[in-house]
């Protein structure tokens, strides 16, 4: 019995051993760059295994989830990327507009002003679900992974483009309309 595991564990060391001598004259040549949508990607994996970041990137997936970017264009402020998000890092405000405001690039009336559209990317646990419940596709994820920062705050990225004065007129304009909407009604 003890004989039996003292040579169980002699094997098992010489496999380690042998494994860590094959990765060392392996790593003797750097490893080339491969298209991660290739058939044997996983076949030529022989090399050195560290990247020299950020002199040399490793190719990223084109499906990957990475930083999200808004096109606010396009954003109908319809909220249901907020309401998807399981860790709520979408911060959303908008203001009522009188009329439609305009059209999005794939038709889709705007009627909302994007008075705040934050996504706190210090939150965000890259699911994918704000972007796959977004009616005019407006936010994507990007292939931009290397925003560091040292400071949390630097990783909530604002969207609107409205300044606080736009955002108090379009108020205003909103309560307006809501008065003369009563003041006809009660006539």
């Amino acid at each position: 019995m003890i004989f039996k595991t003292a040579f169980h564990a002699l094997t098992t060391a010489f496999k380690g051993l042998s494994l860590t001598v094959k990765h060392l004259f392996g790593a003797r040549r750097a490893r080339q760059e491969l298209d991660i949508t290739k058939d044997n990607y996983f076949d030529k994996q022989d090399g050195i295994a560290t990247v020299q970041y950020p002199k040399v990137k490793m190719p990223i997936p084109e499906v990957a989830r990475y930083q999200l970017e808004v096109e606010i264009d396009d954003c109908i402020v319809c909220d249901l990327c907020a309401k998807a998000c399981p860790v709520d890092c979408i911060a959303i405000e908008a203001i009522k507009s009188p009329e439609a405001i305009g059209k999005t690039s794939d038709g889709s009336v705007k009627r909302l002003y994007p008075a705040k559209f934050d996504i706190d990317m210090a939150k965000c646990m890259y699911c994918g679900l704000c972007t796959v419940v977004c009616p005019t596709e407006c936010i994507v994820m990007t292939n931009q992974y290397d925003r560091s920062s040292t400071k949390l705050t630097d990783l909530i990225y604002g969207f609107s483009d409205m300044t606080d004065d736009q955002v108090a007129q379009r108020k205003s304009e909103w309560t307006k309309f809501q008065a003369e909407k009563e003041a006809a009604k009660s006539k």
